[in-house]
């Protein structure tokens, strides 16, 4: 967990300690680290566990968000830029790198660093010589830890040419995989009463501890946005909660609605926005970008339809992607552009659980 720049792994499931224990072991060397996992599962902090656990913890860690910047403003924060390299550029400047000499920098988001960035990153770490922008000759050398990470499918993008295979063997020399809190139910009570300690004080607020039956529910939740929508829900139950005992009723409603679903008798199911959508999609045979993307951007539909709509695609195609986009009646050239319609608005659902059948148990 972490707010505010206070980090913690915080857990006891066999996965959690799996993961720490393994943490342990890479902390001790040098290597570079590539950490894969679902978007909010705590990458950063893994990340700066491996760094405070290690040789270089007296020294600093620097994070950089790959994703955050265009390219050009990229490779000046990574790599610094000389006085009159570009417009604004009114003095020397040094790169990320280069401040984290003698330490660890963390790439964040690797996957969505552009193709000539992967090649100016590769030479880097061929090298350890850094290249300022606007500059002829070598900014010198560094000794700097690499670290990144990816809710991406490197394999996947080097397939499709978006990733360099040779830089992908370069950061994937150790592996660790961060699991969804789904994997790890056990942790979340544990995760719960933390995060509700550190939240209400820091502030004059009532709530003081949650029942059992909003626990359960709490518990039960998938938590498709992991430990970042855990942390959410908390603070916004500390900030809103007028009692000193949080109940079911002052949880959100998705997460309510679920556990109340799951504990009442069967009964014949309601008729949804998303199963209307998922009719005019593949019965219908109207496109996505007709039928949904106009709703969702009027805000006539909410990102929870789209979500459930995508969920449908994706238990009809087996967790495949691409053939959801031909359910939703999308051209192979729009590939792209609806992933990243919905890595946006955050309505991209992990995939794997629906080739292995879980979803089919959750439907049934």
């Amino acid at each position: 967990m972490t707010r505010n720049g206070s980090a913690e792994l915080i857990g006891t499931s066999r996965q959690f300690v799996a993961l720490t224990q393994e943490i342990d072991r890479v902390a001790r060397s040098d290597a570079k680290v590539l950490i894969t996992g679902e978007s909010g599962v705590g990458k950063e902090l893994v990340a700066r566990a491996v760094h405070s656990r290690s040789t270089r913890a007296h020294r600093v860690f620097v994070p950089v968000n790959c994703a955050g910047l265009p390219e050009t403003l990229l490779e000046s924060e990574l790599f610094g830029h000389v006085k009159g390299s570009f417009t604004g550029a009114y003095r020397d400047k040094p790169g990320k790198l280069e401040i984290a000499d003698s330490g660890t920098v963390f790439l964040d988001e690797i996957g969505e660093m552009t193709l000539r960035m992967q090649g100016l990153l590769l030479r880097f770490l061929e090298t350890g010589e850094l290249q300022k922008v606007g500059s002829d000759a070598s900014g010198g050398r560094v000794n700097v830890r690499v670290v990144a990470a990816t809710n991406r499918d490197l394999r996947e993008l080097i397939g499709l040419g978006q990733f360099r295979e040779d830089l992908f063997y370069r950061l994937n020399v150790i592996h660790l995989v961060v699991p969804p809190l789904r994997e790890r139910k056990e942790d979340i009570p544990i995760m719960i009463t933390h995060s509700l300690k550190s939240f209400s004080t820091r502030g004059d607020y009532s709530v003081r501890s949650i029942d059992a039956d909003a626990m359960a529910a709490l518990s039960e939740y998938r938590w498709p946005g992991n430990v970042r929508e855990l942390e959410n829900v908390i603070e916004r139950l500390v900030v809103t909660c007028r009692n000193e005992e949080a109940t079911l009723d002052d949880l959100p409603h998705e997460i309510r609605s679920r556990h109340e679903g799951t504990h009442r008798p069967r009964r014949e199911r309601r008729r949804t926005i998303a199963d209307d959508l998922y009719k005019r999609l593949v019965e219908d045979r109207e496109s996505f970008w007709t039928a949904v993307y106009p709703l969702y951007m009027q805000r006539e539909i909410t990102r929870s339809n789209v979500r459930d709509l995508v969920g449908k695609g994706l238990q009809e195609a087996r967790g495949n992607y691409k053939i959801v986009a031909q359910l939703f009646n999308l051209e192979s050239r729009d590939y792209k552009k609806f992933l990243n319609f919905l890595r946006k608005h955050e309505c991209q659902l992990p995939f794997r659980e629906y080739r292995d059948g879980h979803s089919a148990q959750q439907a049934s």
